[in-house]
């Protein structure tokens, strides 16, 4: 039998026998090792211990603790979940379960609902066959031996996805025990390498495959982890995350409401308009500083526009089309960027006007699935601070240094510091010729390496993620970690050469030619209803004093200083800071819990003595202490505290 040559990560080198085992190989180095493998990466992919490797190749055995056996930890967890599932109830059907972020779910078809006391059944039967320690082993069938079995038993949905199953392509059975299920893999080696931290969580609806018109399942998530520390960790943030629920906060705040007659459309009440609406002002001052010029371009646009574009090819399903009477087809526009052409083409552009920056908070619409709304972070109808840069090639870093700068001087405002910048590149699905492509991406990727080293602003996390890129360019997304560790997408900077080329957009050089523009595409917050959310739960509700709705309330604790609280709403609002005075016959008690639960960041308190000395007690929200102060104090203290950042100093 042949020999193969396999490279360790330290560069060592061993020769074994052809078809030898991951697990033959860690065990002839160290039972030890052997003992505590539970798969390994085969030039860098993740595979079963147990598979024989038949070429020369790069090996690093995984460990249950490595990063790598995470999603392993997940992926098994889920198959003794559907064991769990059919040992308690005969009959059910299993169909898909894949690894999600932070955790899994496999989707069941059986003829009752699950009743939420299951949950603790299917937990506790789980750690049954966990303890079984049965070892995970892979065999290989011929697709009519796999459609029988699954046939026989039953399970109409496995032999449907045998079926899918490229020509060519292995149809690849998993054991565990006496359970066995379709799987690509790879597994660790035995289900008692799960542990114990793992949760089910919650059950909910699906449907085959995704598709509403198809049979209806029921789904069960869970959670999973390499410790019950980590388990533990993981369900205070989930914990934390509901007490900050933006949905929650917004209706305690009274900021917004959401109903069924425009589903996935904001109702916007007074102080959520407010809050909106200083964070339109922030951005437009910080456009304006860097050289924008803001317009406003239609929300109708003729059908031929969206073709020129390529969104009606690949975009078609994500938009909301209207016919006229006269048989013209417009599509409410789901992005800005078609709009800017035109008006970047309106008249004739001089290589001296590049860089042309064009802004806009433009309203657009998107066709989301109904189960896919989500408060204000998925909605159908958003504001993006939305702008196209027109510029030259030779223009292309230096723009998007300077977009980057801006971008985390704006997250730094809003208290995000942890930021994570991904290239996404060239998906599947695009446009644009593959020249056009390796330009756009050649000149990110230079970016991305000059952010990386730190040279520009700060020294940042950076990644690539492989074919993430919009149809028509290549793009930066900046992931926003919060205070709660969760991270978001936010920002985008995107690179495209294709959309002026195709709708005929060009600037006369210097040498008095035609030439096509390169168009940046950038966002900062990216929808503001999202970024909205997001805020809202970042700071729990507490609002910074120069971004609250109602900065400030002033509640009497007697009738007697009505008066003087009046006086110290005006110097409040002459030193520019809204507020409002709360003068009922209640008591101060009553009046500062309501007022906490709405999230008032700063209460001033106003009784007789105070009217007669002039000065207010100041109570800011989640503290339990007072603070007594003149008033002219603070008035200067609260107008300094409610001016915006970007106008301090």
């Amino acid at each position: 039998m042949s020999e193969i040559i396999l490279t360790f990560p330290d560069g060592a080198e061993r020769r074994v026998k052809s078809g030898t085992s991951g697990l033959e190989v860690a065990r002839s180095i160290a039972p030890s090792l052997a003992k505590r493998t539970v798969a390994m990466l085969l030039d860098g992919v993740l595979s079963d211990a147990a598979d024989p490797i038949t070429r020369d190749a790069g090996i690093q055995f995984v460990a249950r603790t490595d990063a790598e056996a995470l999603e392993l930890i997940r992926h098994d967890c889920a198959h003794v979940m559907a064991e769990a599932v059919q040992e308690l109830f005969p009959g059910t059907q299993v169909t898909i379960g894949p690894v999600i972020e932070n955790g899994f779910f496999y989707d069941f078809a059986k003829a009752e609902p699950f009743h939420p006391d299951d949950l603790p059944r299917i937990e506790k039967k789980m750690h049954e066959i966990i303890g079984r320690n049965a070892a995970f082993t892979r065999e290989v069938w011929s697709r009519d031996k796999a459609k029988d079995h699954f046939r026989a038993r039953g399970e109409l949905f496995k032999v449907e996805l045998v079926d899918a199953i490229p020509a060519g392509e292995d149809v690849k059975i998993y054991r565990q025990g006496e359970w066995l299920d379709l799987c690509r893999g790879p597994h660790m080696t035995s289900t008692g390498q799960i542990g114990k931290a793992f949760k089910l969580q919650r059950f909910s609806g699906s449907y085959w495959r995704g598709d509403a018109q198809g049979p209806q399942l029921q789904r069960i998530y869970g959670t999973a982890w390499a410790t019950e520390a980590d388990l533990a960790a993981h369900l205070k943030q989930i914990e934390e995350a509901e007490k900050r629920d933006h949905r929650k906060l917004g209706r305690e705040m009274d900021l917004f409401h959401f109903q069924d007659d425009a589903p996935g459309t904001v109702f916007w009440h007074p102080k959520g308009w407010a809050l909106f609406q200083k964070l339109i002002a922030y951005m437009r001052r910080r456009c304006d500083a860097e050289g924008y010029v803001e317009v406003n371009s239609p929300q109708l646009l003729d059908r031929s526009l969206w073709q020129t574009s390529g969104h009606w090819d690949t975009y078609h399903e994500h938009m909301f089309t209207t016919q006229t009477e006269d048989e013209r087809v417009f599509a409410i526009k789901p992005m800005n960027c078609p709009g800017h052409v035109q008006i970047f083409k309106h008249g004739l552009r001089s290589y001296r006007e590049l860089p042309l920056k064009i802004a806009e908070f433009g309203i657009v619409h998107r066709y989301e699935p109904s189960g896919a709304l989500h408060g204000l972070m998925r909605v159908r109808a958003f504001t993006q601070d939305d702008a196209h840069i027109f510029c030259t090639e030779d223009q292309i870093a230096e723009q998007c240094l300077e977009i980057n700068r801006l971008m985390l001087s704006i997250y730094e405002h809003y208290g995000f510091n942890d930021i994570h910048i991904k290239l996404a590149t060239r998906p599947e699905k695009r446009v644009g010729s593959d020249e056009l492509w390796d330009k756009a991406e050649t000149a990110m990727k230079g970016v991305l390496d000059r952010l990386a080293s730190g040279k520009h602003n700060q020294s940042i996390k950076t990644s690539i993620a492989e074919g993430d890129g919009a149809f028509y360019g290549p793009k930066f997304e900046y992931h926003l970690r919060d205070a709660i560790g969760r991270t978001w997408q936010c920002g985008t900077t995107q690179v495209d050469f294709n959309l002026p080329a195709r709708f005929g957009a060009f600037y006369i050089d210097d040498h008095s030619e035609k030439k096509t523009p390169v168009m940046i595409h950038r966002a900062m917050f990216g929808s503001l209803e999202r970024f909205t959310g997001i805020l809202i739960e970042n700071c729990a509700g507490h609002l910074p004093l120069w971004l609250a709705p109602l900065p400030v309330v002033v509640a009497t604790i007697v009738s007697d200083a009505d008066t003087y609280a009046h006086e110290v709403v005006a110097a409040l609002k002459k030193a520019g800071v809204k507020s409002e005075t709360d003068l009922r016959n209640e008591k101060i008690n009553y009046k500062v819990r309501e007022h906490s639960l709405a999230k008032i960041p700063v209460m001033l308190v106003a009784g007789k003595r105070e009217a007669e000395e002039r000065t207010v007690s100041i109570r800011r929200l989640g503290s339990q202490e007072s603070k007594v102060m003149a008033l002219d104090e603070a008035v200067t203290m609260l107008a300094a505290e409610a001016t915006p950042p970007d106008l301090v100093g």
